[in-house]
């Protein structure tokens, strides 16, 4: 593996799944976690690792099912819990006892949410996080649109990208290959990465393990529109607000700060998401769409921003970053400011 300077890999045993894990900094120094979103891997922090500050150890797994960490299947019923058991589980392994820092993107973010809902951690950085309330069709205090939460889940995913994950498609010869889904949802539209960064980005979201029990999960039909409700194993089920529900991190005490960041133009998590069927139904594109009074689009931002003033009333500190222009991985598109911020931050939970 041809890795940038300063960043080491190795497979971590731990007592639940093996893991393949970035790291970079001094191995006695200040843990920060990174935890990568769907359809990615660790090396999508390759970057933020080398630009850590001195006396800082970067870690950035793969979590299960992505990149070179087993592919064990997910239990979407404990919503995003696997995932965070497994960071629990390396840290364990690593010899870390103090509390560490944790960044979350996308569904990482939700991870790291449920990681600190049940053990103490130093801060939280939050990247574009899945709404607390899980993905897709909620209104906005959270209730579900449908009974059995019609609309989120495996079923929900289009199965042409699907295939082309499962078969290697590195093209860009179709707008449902992953090289074109890159671009198109994970970045603004501004923003390209070099040829063999992309080529790098590409390879790594190729690694992911689909099928019923990781990407995108199972399913069943349901008598609600849009036809398809949750099933109960896969990375898309476990977002699915029949399951995910991180509410509960206003009652963490003690309060870890919080930054949170994100892109005012992304278009994964937003209150207008092309990929929700909320918007979808508004716009035309799913049929039989009941009206925005029975299925509005979901207002993944609002929702966070709520759950996260109730934080700060609580007695949280939470400090917000929005990067103008940027998309759902700012990180990358807005790499200088969202490390700026970041390191700041980082900076005044550690003395």
């Amino acid at each position: 593996m041809d890795l940038q300077p300063g960043v080491r890999a190795q497979h971590i045993d731990t007592d639940r799944i093996t893991m393949h894990v970035l790291e970079a900094g001094p191995a006695d120094g200040v843990p920060v976690v990174f935890v990568h979103g769907n359809l990615s891997t660790g090396r999508f922090y390759e970057h933020v690792l080398t630009a850590l500050p001195p006396g800082v150890r970067g870690i950035a797994p793969d979590m299960r099912g992505f990149g070179r960490s087993d592919p064990a299947p997910l239990d979407a019923t404990r919503g995003i819990a696997d995932w965070a058991d497994d960071v629990h589980a390396l840290v364990r392994t690593l010899g870390i006892d103090a509390p560490p820092h944790l960044v979350g993107w996308s569904t990482g973010g939700a991870a790291i949410a449920y990681y600190a809902m049940e053990r103490p951690v130093a801060s939280l950085t939050l990247i574009d996080p899945v709404s607390p309330y899980g993905y897709g069709g909620t209104f906005a205090d959270g209730t579900p649109c449908q009974p059995d939460f019609a609309g989120s889940g495996g079923g929900t995913a289009n199965p042409e990208v699907v295939r082309r994950i499962a078969e290697g498609d590195a093209s860009a010869e179709s707008p449902f290959s992953i090289r074109n889904v890159l671009n198109a949802f994970y970045f603004a539209p501004t923003h390209r990465e070099p040829p063999e960064r992309e080529d790098l980005l590409v390879a790594e979201i190729l690694l992911t393990v689909t099928g019923d029990t990781n990407y995108p999960g199972d399913s069943v039909p349901s008598d609600n529109w849009p036809g398809v409700a949750p099933g109960t194993t896969g990375i898309l089920n476990a977002l699915s607000p029949k399951y995910c529900n991180w509410t509960g991190i206003v009652d963490v005490d003690p309060k870890p700060p919080v930054l949170w960041t994100y892109g005012s133009a992304d278009l994964v998590v937003a209150d207008d998401s092309p990929l929700e069927f909320g918007t979808l139904g508004a716009q035309g594109v799913v049929p039989g769409w009941p009206g925005a009074a029975a299925y509005p689009a979901q207002p993944m931002v609002a929702q966070t921003r709520e759950v996260l003033e109730r934080y700060a009333a609580a007695g949280g500190s939470v400090r917000i970053e929005e990067f103008e222009g940027a998309g759902h991985a700012p990180m990358f598109d807005a790499k200088d400011k969202w490390l700026a911020a970041f390191k700041e931050f980082l900076g005044t939970t550690i003395g």
